[in-house]
């Protein structure tokens, strides 16, 4: 099995609601992401993935978060957008491109760091 990881980043702001303290009022953060996918084998040309299309894919999914306010960014609307949330939703949206594109190719876990020393992770078992 073959395990890859690619790092890409976005800056946004949210609040959480419901949140008793500082959080609870608008803030921003550099968030990095991690997404790590794995593979049984690779292609032809001895690779899982291009790690440029990789970047690409996930650059393109978290453009979607990238200078906005994510509490108005569907499913955050509803659920509150904390780095856990994060990191599902990249997660899931990761899923379905790849499954699109990439029959070999499977999304593992995606870390979500809201600072350099915070982060959360959403893996499927």
């Amino acid at each position: 099995m073959y395990k890859l990881m690619i790092e890409t980043s976005f800056a946004s702001a949210h609040q959480l609601r419901g949140y008793k303290g500082k959080c609870e009022n608008l803030h921003g953060h550099n968030w990095k992401v991690q997404a790590y996918v794995t593979a049984d084998k690779l292609n032809e040309i001895d690779i899982a993935i291009d790690f440029h299309d990789l970047k690409k894919i996930t650059n393109e999914i978290v453009a979607q978060l990238d200078h906005k306010f994510l509490n108005d960014i569907f499913p955050f609307t509803e659920k509150n957008p904390s780095s856990e949330n994060i990191a599902r939703w990249i997660f899931e949206s990761l899923k379905k491109k790849l499954t699109d594109y990439y029959s070999n190719v499977k999304v593992s876990a995606v870390t979500v760091w809201e600072s350099e020393t915070a982060s959360a992770t959403y893996y499927e078992e």
